[in-house]
């Protein structure tokens, strides 16, 4: 090999590149050859992230170059140099070198040194020097016909392009790049090309294909054994714009912890900090997010990086913003601050200028400063018009606050209907349920300023409208049918073989520890093929009718709860109007659920006649309290027809029959008035097909299966070995009725990945998402088998979730542990009367009242209630 190959190799294959410069070092070569191999050595070390020895390898290669006399030698690594000492944070000394380097060299040496420059400047925060630089640079090599620097300025000057917002620009500079990468066999920057696509994708709103690009980008990475912390960045800001906050905070505080560990580039080590301040604050921790981003603008100011630091500043107004309680403490310094930082981020050319004069407009409006308010907030405002959705939905944020501070309810309401029109135009570009649940957490803050003015208005018709606005919407429209990938149809057997192998593992004191981490492994897998589906646009905001649903009521009543600054407001609709009243807090309504829930769940498994009697007697009492926090005086409008319960997602696993005044009515819930609205159009199956699936490890081995099979006569009994995930899912399709009695294991931190137990492994909501048509009626007798968990504003995750976008009409199942034993005998009764033609809500009240007065035989069915209305 020649040694000036070992530049290029450098790039496109490190680790051979190392290892050969090295070899060719062991020669002894004249100085001119070995300055060439000891800078190659340095380039690898920089990009694995050892700067001290890279810089160490680069300045002999300099000493080097001056002793072969030749002055383009010489250029060529005082740029190599110039990179290196501002990755380490000396960005004086980077520029110093790279300003010798361009005035040293000529021709294409001087071409490639202004490159390097302009991409240090880009690092620096200097765009438009950066962008002179890298058009001259771009313009001398392609005369020049060098097309692989060429490739690599154009690059660079894409990425400032996509900074300053300009995603036409940038996508022609990096079509081009690509193609010219793709002639020249760089492997390593053909995997930048395929990261920076997902860059594109990014700024342009298309978060599927953003995902699956910087996904490919981390897999070409890890082959070529190079380390990219620009990964971790980018896909910080990613997973923020899908609302995956929790996520995102994790990935980059381990990214942090690792870049610190190896004494990573000084640079990107501050730019990982900002991002996971950018992350934690999302996810609702302001004070580390603040320590978080103190710290990156120290960095920055050290490395005179002063675009950086003063996103770093806005960061920091926003945490303390958080901090003081959005209000408290607020200062009109702090005001005034935070306009001038928006002012200067405008003039750099930064998007984030816009969420600047939107603190400093809200910080305002705590100190009782209309005017200068409405100024602030009129020019974030004006970015509504232009930009990707979650950018012009802030805009309308910015107008929906000022319409609001002068009190101006039809504005407020119109400029928050606008705003969340985008976000659901953004949701819906998503095809995962996981991804379209988390992005309406985007519009939390236009909800919730809707329903205070729909409030204040005075119009219950209107306030039932506004909180069905942004109600388990993900469940309005099904996901995207997962293709037919036979890597992801490997992957789900994979993971469920593995799950019996941890199981069985467990069950014999084996150790786990090396099976878990292949669990976790395809977990990732599943999850990240399925995250990277695309949404086809279409099931956008179907509109509320508050009159249609009176009509569809009869005699019965929905009672709808929406929370409003911390507070249960209670719309009973029926009889043909919208009551509404005040109830309790959220808080504490939450907080006496816990304590109801475990009562129901000590009855279910206390076997001591002492004690059930002094415990049904405190579920009495939890009862009542839960009653008057949740429906407080809205219990007078009840009537004496089937009632609906519409809870808020927090509220998800209420056992409403419990309630005192619902222990004697038809009870159901649903996600949303126009969930149970759509519940009850939709149309059964042709068929009868009734399907009974009895997983394995039952306590009672599933003793209600056989007697309802005798009960239906024509029902399809899968167990014994033959309830396999591929026989249910195939059997299940598009049944009138299906009772899977199998353990549930509910996964609160990925409810996607809640399952049920069968033969051969556990059948998870992603399976199910693959179902054309789900099961008209569902019922699944065990612990933990449907509940959900809360997402996003106000949504709901797990595995029945999954079905109600398919079409099934009606769920019935517990939401707590029940008692195995005390189940069996309401399960028979429950399809006695489904057989006998009544609806899910009727037939499970039937059920109840023919159960014994044991205190488990009674607790039992109050752990049961009908999810939708059929």
């Amino acid at each position: 090999m020649a040694p000036q190959e070992l530049l290029t190799l450098a790039y496109s294959r490190p680790q051979a590149a190392l290892s050969a410069a090295r070899s060719f070092l062991g020669t002894v070569p004249e100085p001119y050859h070995a300055s060439i191999a000891h800078q190659s050595v340095g380039i690898v070390l920089r990009e694995f992230g050892d700067l001290r020895a890279a810089i160490k390898e680069i300045r002999c290669a300099l000493r080097l170059a001056r002793e072969s006399g030749c002055p383009e030698r010489e250029a060529d690594v005082l740029a190599t140099l110039g990179v290196a000492l501002t990755a380490l944070g000396d960005s004086a000394g980077g520029l110093a070198a790279l300003d010798a380097a361009v005035g040293t060299g000529s021709g294409v040496t001087a071409a490639r040194a202004l490159y390097r420059r302009g991409y240090v400047l880009r690092v620096l925060g200097r765009h438009r020097e950066a962008l002179d630089d890298l058009s001259r640079s771009a313009v001398a090599l392609e005369a020049a016909g060098d097309g692989l620097w060429t490739a690599r300025a154009l690059t660079a000057r894409a990425l400032i392009h996509l900074t300053l917002g300009a995603t036409g620009r940038a996508d022609a500079d990096l079509l081009t790049a690509d193609a010219l990468f793709a002639a020249t066999g760089q492997e390593l920057e053909a995997a930048f090309g395929v990261h920076n696509r997902g860059l594109v994708a990014f700024r342009a709103g298309d978060l599927p294909s953003a995902l699956d690009h910087l996904d490919a980008a981390g897999r070409r990475y890890q082959a070529l054994g190079a380390p990219m912390p620009d990964l971790d960045i980018d896909r910080c800001a990613v997973l923020l714009a899908a609302g995956l906050a929790r996520e995102a905070a994790e990935s980059t505080a381990g990214a942090v912890h690792r870049l610190d560990q190896e004494k990573g580039q000084a640079t990107k080590r501050a730019e990982l900090r900002l991002a996971a301040g950018r992350a934690t604050l999302a996810a609702g921790d302001p004070a580390t997010a603040l320590q978080l981003t103190v710290t990156a603008c120290r960095q920055f100011t050290r490395q005179q990086r002063d675009w950086w630091s003063l996103h770093a500043c806005l960061l920091a107004h926003q945490a303390r913003f958080a901090l003081a309680g959005a209000g408290r403490g607020v200062t009109a310094r702090m005001v005034r601050e935070t306009a001038a930082l928006g002012e200067r981020l405008a003039e750099a050319g930064s998007p984030e200028g816009v969420q600047a004069y939107l603190l400093a407009g809200r910080m305002a409006l705590t100190l009782g400063r209309a005017d200068e308010a409405d100024r602030y907030l009129a020019t974030a405002a004006r970015r509504k018009g232009s930009g990707p959705p979650l950018a012009r939905a802030g805009g309308w944020l910015a107008e929906a606050l000022r319409a609001d501070s002068r009190g101006t309810t039809r504005r407020t309401l119109a400029a928050c209907r606008r705003g969340l029109d985008l976000l659901d135009a953004h949701r819906l570009t998503f095809g995962s349920a996981e991804l379209r649940a988390g992005a309406t957490a985007h519009g939390t803050e236009l909800a919730a300023m809707a329903l205070r003015a729909a409030a204040r208005s005075g119009r219950p018709r209107g306030l039932l409208s506004w909180s069905e606005r942004w109600r388990a919407t993900a469940l309005t429209t099904p996901a995207a049918r997962p293709p037919d990938d036979p890597g992801l149809r490997a992957d789900l057997a994979a993971f469920r073989e593995v799950a019996c192998l941890v199981d069985a593992a467990k069950a014999g004191g084996a150790p786990t520890a090396v099976l878990e981490r292949d669990r976790r492994r395809l977990q990732e897998n599943i999850r990240a093929r399925l995250l990277r589906l695309r949404g086809d646009g279409h099931g956008g905001p179907h509109r509320f009718d508050p009159g249609a649903l009176l009509q569809a009521l009869g005699p019965g009543r929905l009672v709808e709860l929406t929370e409003i600054d911390g507070v249960l407001h209670v719309l009973v609709c029926g009889g043909g109007r919208v009551r509404h009243s005040v109830a309790g807090g959220l808080a504490d309504a939450v907080q006496e659920l816990r304590f109801a829930r475990l009562g129901l769940t000590r009855l279910a498994y206390d076997r001591s006649p002492r004690t059930l009697a002094h415990e049904m007697r405190l579920l009495d009492g939890a009862a009542g309290r839960l009653q008057t926090l949740l429906l407080g005086d809205a219990v007078r409008h009840l009537g004496d027809g089937p009632v609906v319960l519409v809870p808020p997602s927090r509220l998800d696993g209420v056992p409403w029959p419990m309630l005192p005044a619902l222990r004697d009515r038809v009870v159901s819930v649903a996600p949303s008035a126009l969930s149970w609205m759509r519940a009850r159009e939709t149309p059964p199956p042709a068929n009868r097909d009734v399907v009974l699936v009895r997983g394995p490890g039952l306590t009672t081995g599933g003793a209600e299966v056989d007697r309802i099979a005798q009960a239906y006569g024509h029902a399809t009994v899968l167990g014994d070995g033959k309830a396999t995930s591929s026989l249910v899912l195939r059997a299940i399709e598009g049944t009138w009725l299906t009772h899977i009695a199998a353990h549930g294991d509910f996964r609160a931190d990925s409810p996607l990945f809640s399952s049920l137990r069968l033969d051969d492994g556990p059948l998870i909501a992603h399976d199910l998402e693959r179902l054309v048509q789900a099961p008209y009626r569902l019922v699944l007798p065990c612990c933990d088998s449907a509940r959900m968990a809360h997402a996003g504003a106000d949504e709901l995750l797990g595995l029945t979730a999954a079905l109600l976008p398919l079409g099934t009409a009606g769920i019935i199942s517990p939401v707590t542990p029940v008692n195995d034993a005390a189940t069996v005998p309401l399960m028979i009764a429950l399809h006695q009367a489904l057989h006998q033609g009544h609806p899910m809500p009727e037939a499970l009240h039937r059920a109840r009242h023919q159960t014994t007065d044991t205190p488990p035989s009674q607790a039992t069915p109050w752990s049961f209630t009908p999810l939708a209305s059929r």
